[in-house]
């Protein structure tokens, strides 16, 4: 019992320090995101967000915030989760292959001058790259969410993209730093569009 309290003791301090040290590192990053997401959906674009497994959640968990409300009340804001449509995903697998499922649809849905949100804690999906691919192909913009080395991801990036890399190799502590990075962009854009973002 004690041994197992103990490695629940660790994955809280391993979190924290991840954390820690990307705020170290990622404010200036992510700050540069939120400007470029908060100009995005100023122009009157849309933001489209993507991944794979836990990070498919991710996706779900940033278009919702955008299009219901991160904190306080406010207008919905244009957002679409690529992950959220399985008649479109599943066809696309079926019929083509799993690699274009995103990429298919910002083909179908994306205009010049949207963003891009992917999310790929390795920076390795073949469905991810080829998602960024196909959003650089419409003039979409790419906020990429990493770990590690960013992987494939980093090498395809332009410089017009933003990479927001958490400082660590383990799955786990990238997956929950994603998160608290999608809110602080989330926590961004309320706050350049309308002024607030305390707890209301």
């Amino acid at each position: 019992m004690i041994e197992l309290q103990e490695r629940i003791k660790n994955q809280f301090s391993d979190s924290i320090q991840t954390k820690i040290m990307s705020a170290d590192v990622l404010q200036p990053i992510i700050l540069a995101a939120g400007e470029k997401l908060t100009t995005c959906l100023l122009n009157g674009h849309k933001v489209m967000s993507c991944g794979n497994g836990a990070s498919a959640c991710d996706a779900l968990r940033f278009a919702g915030q955008m299009l219901n409300r991160f904190k306080g009340e406010r207008p919905p804001l244009p957002a679409l989760a690529l992950t959220s449509d399985a008649s479109a995903i599943t066809g696309i697998a079926n019929d083509s292959a799993y690699q274009d499922v995103f990429a298919k649809q910002i083909r179908g849905l994306g205009q010049a001058g949207d963003m891009l949100l992917a999310i790929s804690t390795s920076g390795n999906f073949a469905s991810i790259l080829h998602a960024i691919k196909a959003a650089h192909d419409r003039n979409i913009d790419v906020i990429a969410l990493t770990g590690g080395d960013g992987g494939k991801i980093s090498e395809i990036l332009r410089d017009t993209d933003v990479e927001i890399r958490v400082p660590s190799s383990d799955t786990a502590r990238a997956q929950e730093t994603h998160i608290l990075i999608i809110h602080c962009l989330c926590d961004i854009v309320d706050y350049q569009l309308f002024g607030h973002g305390e707890s209301e």
